[in-house]
């Protein structure tokens, strides 16, 4: 008797541990070192390439000498963060497929695989020759990622800073809902003609240094759902499939017994 009561015992307990639900790791980098740790913050500033979009401007002490290097102000730039509705919108440009702009006064410029700070520098070389001190400010307008799957607020996410992280992105989409799988983050980019994809593990820390850790103009970070989440769905599907062949039967069953009930009253 005393056997058969431990050979219970650890039947139930053997149960119980089989029961127990395996739950998904829900931390970022999990294998970081708890000791501080410098991470090299590599080259986070986005190359201009062709197809971008382009908002300069040059000013200086004297307004007169500089507005030969600016575009009229006619057509609206596509970025409404750029200047307000109430005032003049200056012209955008539009890197050709060559890698060019063509800029007044200094005509044709090869900015493609230049960053904004570089191109500002370069722009201020020139005209330095001609103006005192000018000041050139650029900005890439069409900085802009995409974040998808299991995220809180799928979204294209604005970027108005050269800094912008996969981290980031994924915070501005509201975070990853938990049924997404952290160790299989798709990232799609566009460079150099070329579109490619990898895969990235936000539980470990060795994408803090990775050539993916910041964000380019028009990625697309796509979270993918964990297998708890896809079984769910195929669950709900079918159940509302088997749902609406039953509503359908007893509907089918409801029209027929009106029938026989009216035809057996005559």
């Amino acid at each position: 008797m005393k056997l058969i009561k431990q050979w219970a015992t650890v039947g139930i307990v053997l149960l119980m541990a089989s029961c127990t639900t395996q739950r998904a790791p829900l931390t970022y980098f999990e294998n970081i070192d708890t000791t501080a740790k410098a991470i090299p913050a590599g080259d986070y500033m986005v190359k201009i390439q062709p197809s971008d979009e382009l908002f300069i401007t040059v000013t200086s002490e004297t307004p007169e000498a500089t507005a030969i290097y600016n575009l009229p102000s006619q057509n609206p730039a596509t970025s409404a963060n750029l200047i307000s509705n109430t005032q003049p919108r200056q012209q955008t440009y539009i890197v050709d497929s060559k890698g060019d702009i063509n800029f007044p006064q200094l005509g044709e410029i090869h900015v493609a695989g230049m960053n904004v700070e570089q191109l500002r520098d370069y722009l201020t070389e020139r005209i330095s020759k001609d103006v005192i001190n000018p000041v050139v400010n650029v900005q890439l307008v069409n900085f802009v990622v995409n974040v998808a799957g299991e995220v809180k607020n799928p979204m294209r996410v604005s970027i108005n800073t050269p800094r912008f992280s996969v981290l980031d992105a994924i915070t501005a989409a509201g975070d990853l809902t938990p049924y997404g799988m952290r160790e299989n983050v798709l990232l799609i980019r566009e460079e150099n003609g070329e579109r490619t994809f990898t895969r990235i593990d936000l539980n470990d820390a060795a994408l803090l240094s990775s050539p993916y850790y910041y964000v380019k103009q028009n990625d697309y970070i796509y979270v993918e759902p964990s297998p708890v989440r896809k079984d769910n769905a195929d669950y709900n599907t079918n159940n509302s499939y088997k749902l609406s062949i039953v509503s359908t039967i007893v509907s089918a069953c409801s029209v027929i017994a009106s029938l026989v009930i009216a035809l057996a009253v005559k």
